[in-house]
């Protein structure tokens, strides 16, 4: 029976991976900022088979609480050992742009917060010598794109974070694991056109999470196939991709 934390466990990605764990009989903690949103989740989780659900109403972006969240969850569950740092925000890029207070503020949501969660728990789970942390990036973080290079370049510096961390703890009994969506159909990604088959469903994409995070895959690209196009996109020369309207 894993114990699990969930940060931004409101997210339709993380929702449906927390529905994947509660139909294997593991103990699940919740965190996000909306209280009914997740005691109906937690309702959901129970009925799926999940042998405890608690929540805990909290913004990931208050950093001063994290050590205690952290701790809160493991006496919650009876100990911790799997992790899925969940929460984001896809920012308007020309807005950020325009503003300095405003990429900021988006940096410390999908990067900061997100590294100060990882080093917290990477270092419980190397002094327990066990656990999974995987934590939500992004494809758009493997190269930067004049269409998103906010979001991206915060998604970038994850990428670079976990992977470093997993060569720390590498032989240490702790899986890192850098999780790589595409285009998912979530509210998130509601102003979108959603036409044509690079699309995912929140619920497929979430299979893919859970199946990589039990077997310790290092890098999860979900769906798979974009791991092709990014081995594409990543090595364009310069001199091109800087032409073209990505």
């Amino acid at each position: 029976m894993r114990k699990v934390l969930i940060v931004g466990a409101t997210s339709a990605i993380a929702e449906s991976v927390a529905r994947e764990f509660a139909r294997r009989e593991d103990r699940l903690f919740l965190v996000g900022r909306r209280p009914q949103a997740l005691a109906a989740i937690a309702d959901d989780l129970k009925l799926r088979g999940a042998p405890m659900v608690q929540f805990r109403v909290q913004d990931a972006n208050d950093i001063s609480a994290h050590a205690e969240l952290i701790e809160s969850a493991s006496v919650a569950m009876g100990g911790l050992d799997t992790v899925l740092i969940a929460h984001g925000t896809l920012p308007d890029q020309a807005a950020c742009a325009a503003s300095v207070e405003r990429t900021l503020a988006e940096y410390q949501t999908n990067a900061l917060s997100q590294i100060s969660l990882c080093t917290l728990i990477a270092n419980r789970f190397e002094s327990q010598g066990n656990g999974t942390l995987a934590v939500i990036s992004s494809v758009a973080g493997d190269r930067g794109r004049q269409s998103n290079y906010v979001y991206g370049s915060a998604k970038a510096a994850v990428t670079a974070f976990t992977s470093g961390l997993r060569q720390r703890l590498h032989g240490k009994g702790v899986h890192v694991i850098t999780i790589k969506p595409g285009f998912v159909d979530t509210p998130m990604t509601a102003a979108f056109d959603k036409r044509g088959p690079l699309w995912a469903s929140a619920d497929s994409v979430a299979k893919t999470i859970v199946r990589g995070m039990i077997a310790g895959k290092p890098v999860i690209y979900a769906p798979w196939f974009w791991w092709g196009i990014m081995q594409i996109i990543r090595n364009i020369p310069e001199r091109i991709f800087r032409g073209l309207k990505l």
